[in-house]
């Protein structure tokens, strides 16, 4: 089960395991004044019970923006990662959605219909990451 959700505990909880523990992004880095907007939708994947994933979304223009995309280690690959995009996808309402990469996640975001768009890859906090996009077919 994925929906939206006000845990936002539980979200930065999963975000700590995954970005500040596991890939050494410094905290001020990850959690920041968007997190604590109320127009921001946090998403949280559910699995027997358990938060095994998160993703946040906000509006940017006219399109969508996901941010945070967080699957727990021992819960990758079982389709986690997948349904936070779908489930992101579907608030979105066929509207596009722009994404910023980490670019050894760009196979997963490529398997999903995202494209790669703008220039150059780019470090944003130690981690390169390209810029993506999705647009919905008419």
């Amino acid at each position: 089960m994925i929906e939206p959700t006000t845990d936002l505990d539980t979200c930065l909880r999963i975000r700590r395991e995954v970005f500040i523990v596991g890939q050494n992004v410094p905290e001020d880095l990850e959690i920041d004044e968007h997190d604590a907007d109320p127009e921001t939708i946090h998403l949280l994947a559910f699995v027997g019970g358990r938060a095994l994933g998160t993703a946040r979304m906000r509006q940017v223009g006219e399109a969508w923006k996901v941010e945070r995309v967080a699957v727990l280690d021992h819960a990758r690959g079982t389709g986690v990662g997948r349904g936070l995009m779908m489930r992101a996808e579907e608030i979105a309402s066929g509207r596009k959605i722009v994404l910023s990469s980490q670019l050894t996640a760009l196979g997963f975001y490529r398997r999903l219909g995202y494209t790669e768009v703008g220039g150059e890859d780019y470090l944003d906090a130690g981690i390169w990451h390209r810029d993506m996009e999705k647009v919905p077919r008419p």
